[in-house]
């Protein structure tokens, strides 16, 4: 499966973005889905993932965007989406999307980088004070 995140661009501090995850190859409904993020000299971390484990809806999100960020996908335009609300300047990063045959059913496993196989090129979120 191939994978194309989009949708980033310069907004102001409290604004919204929402980014989308367009998969090509696969149907992405078949993967799970996770949001990683990249700021500026900093190692690349987790952001958010609803992993695909016995058809629930469990979500699994870093602290730091918990309330502001939800996750959503639509399986008939095979697109995964993470809708940003009242977006921070500490949001500021290249955001990336990521796919695999990832079932977890805690924090640890499914925010787990080396768990996805198939990543997209990231999406430049730039959030100004």
């Amino acid at each position: 499966v191939q994978l194309q995140a989009s949708g980033g661009g310069l907004v102001q501090a409290g604004g919204s973005l929402r980014l989308s995850c367009a998969a090509s190859g696969r149907a992405i409904s078949s993967y799970t889905v996770a949001w990683f993020r990249q700021a500026p000299g900093k190692e690349r971390e987790f952001v958010f993932v609803s992993p695909k484990v016995w058809n629930t809806d469990i979500q699994y999100y870093a602290d730091s965007v918990k309330g502001r960020f939800t996750i959503s996908r639509d399986n008939t335009k095979n697109t995964v989406y993470l809708q940003m609300n009242s977006l921070k300047p500490e949001d500021t990063a290249v955001y990336f999307c990521a796919a695999g045959q990832v079932f977890c059913s805690n924090y640890v496993c499914a925010s787990a980088q080396h768990r996805y196989d198939y990543w997209g090129r990231g999406t430049l979120v730039t959030v100004s004070s």
